[in-house]
């Protein structure tokens, strides 16, 4: 029979979503066994357990987790938030957190912003009133205050930047060991004129820069220390290579203070024509899956991306248990991994 194109069509009907009772009713149980069985308690036997999944599956029952929540004071949620979405380093860490939360049944938001310090603050904000139960902060701008305040309502951990707040735990890198064995490397190659591309305002940034200078002066350097700013990406490892072009004769070794910069300087390098590693070596910082592919081939500093991430909800997980309130700062000890990008200085 021809549908009358004239007479409008009914709303589909909204489903209405199964409850607690609609699953006791089915199973034929009490709803306080029903809940027993979806909280995994062990006082019910497997027969009636088996009744109550049976019913559930049949209804298309979704626990409500934000009314269980409430009850229990606890959402199974980590928040993370995400400084910078493009660099491959913090993409290694979230591997390691998901795992280790997920082992704890503990799900994870992820909030990605652009390294602006106010799209952070509306990025912990929003976490803040998702009420999760614990913060991962990686590679944070944020001022002190922000963190103390925010470390306030519930337990957070900082990844990659040092906490300088008394009750805050942290994951570091020991940075000042990874430029060391950068510059012990490169000297043991022949090189002295070896520059330095700093991360600018990038966590870490300093204490690497500090670590080339300390190093550099050690081995009787101090006089050839040269340093040009940049940046934690592609962009600040080019205009640093610039800058060491435009200044006089390149160095014949650059520690680029991450992997992502240390691409861009290979960009620029490329485009001007100048071999690595034959006419200059270089060195990044962080050991992504980017300075192993094989025509990139980078030698870099180790920093066990994924072990950081777990080690980051381990700390989460003591402090829930425990309300332990002294600070905890774990300090990740650095390996260089050298590759193919570095060489004694005039190597044909």
């Amino acid at each position: 029979m021809a549908r009358d194109l004239n007479v409008p069509a009914m709303p589909h009907a909204t489903r209405i979503r199964p409850t607690i009772i609609d699953v006791a009713a089915r199973a034929g149980v009490s709803k306080s066994l029903v809940s027993l069985v979806l909280r995994g308690s062990n006082s019910v036997s497997d027969e009636r357990r088996r009744l109550v999944l049976e019913a559930a599956a049949e209804l298309g029952y979704r626990p409500n987790a934000v009314a269980r929540s409430l009850v229990r004071r606890r959402t199974n949620l980590f928040g993370i938030v995400l400084s910078d979405l493009h660099n491959p380093f913090f993409a290694e860490v979230i591997d390691g957190v998901q795992e280790a939360a997920g082992n704890e049944g503990y799900r994870t938001i992820i909030s990605t912003i652009d390294r602006r310090a106010l799209a952070e603050q509306r990025a912990l904000d929003t976490l803040l009133e998702l009420r999760v139960d614990g913060l991962i902060l990686a590679s944070p701008m944020f001022g002190v205050q922000s963190i103390d305040a925010a470390s306030r309502e519930l337990p957070m951990v900082l990844v990659a930047r040092k906490s300088d707040v008394p009750h805050v735990d942290s994951v570091t890198n020991d940075d000042p060991t990874g430029a060391r064995l950068v510059v012990d490397h490169l000297v043991a190659l022949g090189h002295r004129r070896i520059a330095h591309i700093d991360g600018g305002r990038g966590a870490g940034a300093a204490e690497r820069r500090e670590g080339y200078e300390h190093a550099m002066r050690e081995r009787g350097l101090g006089d050839v220390v040269r340093v040009v700013p940049g940046s934690y990406t592609e962009e600040g490892g080019y205009h640093g290579v610039e800058s060491l072009l435009a200044a006089g004769p390149l160095p014949t070794a650059i520690f680029v203070a991450n992997d992502l910069a240390a691409l861009g300087a290979l960009g620029i390098l490329a485009e001007r024509g100048i071999r690595v590693p034959q006419d200059v070596s270089i060195v990044g910082y962080d050991n992504t899956a980017l300075a192993a592919v094989r025509h990139i081939n980078l030698t870099t500093v180790d920093q066990p991306r994924p072990d950081m991430g777990r080690k980051a909800v381990e700390l989460l997980l003591e402090r829930l248990a425990s309300r332990r309130e002294t600070a905890r700062s774990v300090l990740v000890p650095p390996t260089l991994v050298v590759r193919g990008t570095t060489a004694p200085p005039g190597a044909a």
